[in-house]
């Protein structure tokens, strides 16, 4: 059915025919057709490494070779029990990594699939929201003022329509379409004004298009080998742990040697120090580092997203942590985006409505009198422009009201409802033929409509915006001259309305002749009259802003409103307190170094536009803040690009904002952004405990290990239980700690420093101090079990024991770097307990099962040993708990000596 078609030559109507479909859009069952038929609008990726070539992956490292020698020497030697327990060792160290490893995969891939693109297209002659992926040849797109464009479509309806093709063309210049044919055969992809293609972006303007070409078969298909990337950028993040990976790992292998050789000089067999010392290596080295943090990240991601955060790239987590600075809008991220008339000024009297939140319900009052609307010419005008000046929808089933499109637009179309001014009634009446969409640097809109007898223009915006461009007022029936002094009337009323918390905005209109210039349209207007509206602070959002402050972090409200209105919400928040506030006016009249010197005293800017919003991340960012910055227009692109987290609105946000963004928030909610910020801590730390559980762990190992050969005492542990013992602590508890859930103290400390490394001080004593604990304390009960009389594979057998049990108790101490287990709660992190004790269990059969005894050459203990064992293992966890109790107090004394 679909052929390549040189679809900019054909009419709509011809498209239409070819594509078997029409304006009300494909139906369900057909879209579902062509999806099977076709398959997903996505770009082809490069070959993902199947799940045996992972497999393989693990078993060819440096030291996986190194043991793989080992067994094989093993093996020569005749020692098949150890050459069969090292390659056991070896297949079920790989196993565990594949899983890591296939896990964090699967989990990414699962992040990449939520935060899939939606767009809105018209089936069953109904507008829908489906994922990008889904559309299909012949679909109706819709395309509003920063829509991405999904796939390439012959473009069915323009109004004042430019396209930003700079990503496939590098033009940056925006491109007008238009929608009739095109007669030249052969046009270069610039060329082609009705048609629209994948990765692109409307700029400006609204239209409608009908699909021809999805995933590979589009323009930006045909190119897209040279436009995917290889392979994912690592985050700093990861790039560091890396680095540290590669850095432990030459450290390991050092020691090693070092030992390996000292150990031959003390009379043991080269054969028998090669293979320890691999082994010692093996277990030195953090090599679950990489899998543990991706799984971290990822269970980390899933959990923010639960808090209504989605996040696009994986850089942001790191950076939230850091974050101290939230620079967020007022509309529907502090308050609720349920906009509702409250007053109305019309022909020189203010008229009171009443109703609340998208139902239809509501009276009129003038002077505590009820007023019929449908015998008020100018209130009728007034509403009529609100709702033709409007590309919100109202829409009500089954009792319950909802809007389609933005919430104040929504506001004036269901005040107007309220008089009994229908949408698609008055739509019909007076269809709108041009327009001239609103932007952040008019701060109006202004709609076209035809009329029985020529047309008529009719504008909304800021009252300050309307006024300026009219030079009439329609009062007593009649439209008059607009004095001064009534200009400053105007200008009060919305004052004194913006400073109770209302969203003031000025309507107008202009007759027009049948033929006109659209720019003509706004000059010389006729004012109408104001509208003030309500959109009511989150109650949330109280908690959130005096949250930020415990935790550091300075919130900052930047919004297109007025001064008053932004004031006003702002100190009713709690945000606004002995700061000060800003106007964009204002702020444009301070040099970069004024600004930069006043920047940390402002907690309000109001009236500002995306270009005010680059400099308040300048200036933040010059001062060493970490900023977060909201936005959710076009124009805020920029901004959030610049700003170390760009945070969107998924609910208002275009999609070139989203694209912009690091983050998105699903609710539109302040509260999210803190949440996330939480969430941002929590999933750092956890990579840090998890590092610090294992490093100090080894550390222990170490310490044990070389102060026995130095002092001249036998081995304490063979080559195969070193690898085992690193198999049980780099598995089940590592993965654990990664899951702990975020402290209650995370928000009553400050950011962390971005520069600041995943060791820090505190966690570099930590594994020198608790190292040196473990293999004391494992050491002392070796040598205690030796000078009584203990045979020598009983002591290794204990010192095994001891060695484990120390390290699973230390599990716990790195729950959390501060608070103690009993704060915390023993049962909150659930994980850390299954890990410790399934740990626990493997080891009992090691010491216990017959033929497990023979491979790790142990031998079972008595209850005696276990009641030397667990309380030595317990000695840890005591010792932790009260260096936790006791440092807060002695950092108090030293600050308050007195």
């Amino acid at each position: 059915m679909i052929i390549k078609q040189k679809w900019y030559t054909l009419k709509v109507k011809e498209t239409l025919q070819t594509l078997k479909t029409g304006y009300d859009g494909l139906s369900k069952e057909e879209a579902e057709n062509r999806l099977a038929k076709f398959g997903r609008n996505e770009l082809e990726e490069k070959d993902r490494k199947s799940p045996f070539i992972l497999l393989l992956k693990q078993f060819t490292s440096f030291l996986e070779l190194l043991l793989i020698a080992a067994a094989i020497i093993s093996l020569i030697m005749g020692d098949y029990v150890q050459a069969i327990v090292i390659i056991a060792v070896i297949i079920m160290a790989g196993v565990i990594g594949f899983i890591q490893e296939y896990r964090a995969e699967k989990e990414m891939e699962a992040l990449k699939k939520m935060a899939a693109p939606i767009t809105s297209v018209i089936r069953d002659n109904e507008e829908q929201e489906i994922q990008t992926g889904e559309i299909v040849i012949g679909d109706i797109i819709l395309l509003r003022t920063g829509t991405r464009i999904p796939a390439d479509a012959r473009l069915i309806e323009a109004i004042n329509l430019q396209v930003d093709e700079s990503p496939l063309s590098g033009e940056s210049v925006p491109v007008e379409k238009t929608i009739e044919a095109l007669q030249v055969m052969e046009l270069p992809v610039g060329d082609r004004k009705n048609m629209v293609f994948m990765g692109t972006s409307n700029s400006y303007g609204r239209g409608k298009a009908v699909v021809v070409a999805t995933g590979m078969d589009t323009e930006f298909g045909m190119i897209a080998s040279m436009l995917q990337e290889a392979e994912e950028k690592e985050t700093p993040l990861q790039v560091s742990l890396n680095r540290t990976e590669r850095e432990i790992g030459i450290l390991a292998l050092a020691i090693s040697i070092v030992i390996a050789v000292f150990g031959v000089t003390r009379g043991y067999g080269i054969i028998e120090m090669f293979t320890w010392g691999v082994a010692m290596a093996v277990a030195i080295i953090p090599e679950a580092l990489y899998a543990v943090m991706t799984i971290t990240l990822a269970l980390g991601v899933r959990r923010m997203v639960k808090r209504h955060a989605l996040i696009r790239k994986l850089k942001a987590v790191e950076t939230l942590g850091c974050a101290s600075v939230i620079c967020s809008d007022k509309t529907g991220t502090l308050t609720r985006n349920e906009m509702t008339v409250r007053k109305l000024w019309v022909n020189g009297q203010t008229i009171d409505v009443t109703g609340v939140g998208y139902r239809p319900e509501g009276e009129f009052y003038v002077n505590d009198r009820i007023l019929d609307p449908q015998n008020d010419t100018h209130l009728q005008t007034l509403l009529r422009i609100s709702v033709l000046c409007n590309d919100t929808h109202l829409s009500g089933t089954d009792g319950l009201w909802q809007i389609k499109g933005d919430p104040t637009e929504g506001a004036l179309v269901v005040t107007a409802a309220k008089a009994g001014l229908w949408q698609d009634t008055l739509n019909n009446q007076y269809p709108r033929v041009d327009e001239i969409p609103f932007s952040s640097e008019s701060k109006r809109m202004t709609t076209i409509h035809k009329l029985s007898r020529g047309r008529i223009a009719y504008s909304k915006g800021a009252p300050e915006v309307i006024l300026n461009i009219c030079t009439h007022i329609y009062s007593n029936g009649q439209e008059k001259e607009l004095t001064n002094k009534n200009r400053e009337h105007i200008l009060e009323i919305a004052l004194q309305w913006a400073g109770t918390a209302l969203r003031v905005l000025g309507m107008a209109y202009k007759s027009l002749p049948d033929v006109s210039s659209t720019t003509d349209a706004e000059h010389k207007m006729v004012f109408t009259g104001l509208a003030g509206m309500i959109d009511p602070p989150r109650e949330e959002v109280r908690e959130a802003i005096q949250t930020c402050e415990n935790a550091g972090i300075k919130p900052v409200m930047a919004t297109g409103d007025h001064k008053v209105t932004a004031v006003a919400v702002a100190r009713e928040l709690g945000l606004l307190k002995e700061g000060a506030a800003l106007s964009g006016a204002e702020l444009d009249g301070m040099s970069d170094d004024e600004f930069e010197k006043t920047v940390e005293q402002v907690e309000v800017y109001a009236r500002v536009s995306p270009s005010h919003k680059m400099r308040i991340v300048d200036a933040f960012s010059k001062k060493g803040y970490v900023v977060a910055m909201t936005g959710d227009g076009v124009n805020d692109a920029p901004a959030l690009k610049k700003a170390d987290i760009g945070v969107a609105m998924g609910i208002t946000g275009t999609d070139v904002s989203k694209e912009a963004a690091d983050m998105i928030l699903t609710d539109d909610n302040f509260v999210s952004i803190v949440s996330a910020v939480e969430e941002g801590r929590s999933i750092f730390a956890n990579i840090r405990k998890y590092l610090v559980y294992l490093l100090s762990g080894n550390t222990g190992a170490v310490i044990a290990m070389l102060t026995a050969i130095l002092v001249g005492l036998p081995l304490p542990l063979t080559a195969v239980q070193i690898i085992f013992i690193n198999l049980l602590m780099d598995g089940l508890p590592a993965v654990a700690l990664g899951t702990e859930p975020p402290e209650q103290d995370f928000m009553n400390k400050p950011p962390r420093n971005l520069k600041e490394g995943i060791i820090n001080r505190h966690a570099l004593w930590y594994m020198v101090a608790v190292g040196l604990w473990i293999g004391g304390a494992t050491l002392l009960v070796f040598i205690w079990v030796l000078d009584n009389g203990g045979e020598l594979q009983k002591a290794m057998t204990i010192f095994f024991a001891t060695m484990i049990s120390l390290r699973l108790c230390n599990a716990f101490n790195c729950r959390s770097a501060s608070n103690s287990l009993f704060k915390l709660g023993l049962f909150t992190n659930k994980e850390v307990i299954y890990a410790a004790a399934s740990s626990f269990l493997l080891m009992i059969a090691a010491i216990y099962v017959p033929f497990l005894q023979v491979a790790f050459k142990t031998v079972p203990l008595t209850l005696s040993d276990w009641m030397i064992i667990i309380p030595v293992a317990l000695t840890v966890l005591i010792a932790v708990e009260i260096a936790k109790f006791t440092m807060p107090l002695l950092k108090n004394r030293s600050k308050n000596p007195n």
